[in-house]
């Protein structure tokens, strides 16, 4: 079974200039076959966007997190999760 993650990041999120959304993900280490970002700087618009996408890759398990920028910089999981379906 693949899993998908779709990572959301509200728009009320401040980026410095110089943030790195690669390097930010993969310190988060997720367990995932694919993950998909939503905010307003990078990737997807909206969760069901991502959702979508996740699904038509073959993704039977998909979860999204709620993550908050720290220091302009860095990305934190704040703990909330949902399973979207699977």
């Amino acid at each position: 079974m693949k899993t998908g993650a779709i990572i959301y990041i509200p728009s009320s999120e401040r980026f410095k200039n110089d943030f790195n959304i690669v390097q930010a993900l993969k310190k988060l280490n997720i367990k995932a076959d694919m993950v998909e970002v939503v905010s307003d700087m990078f990737g997807h618009v909206d969760v069901m966007d991502a959702w979508w996408l996740l699904l038509t890759k073959g993704m039977s398990n998909i979860t999204c997190l709620t993550a908050q920028v720290e220091d302009g910089l860095e990305l934190r999981l704040t703990g909330r999760q949902l399973r979207l379906c699977g």
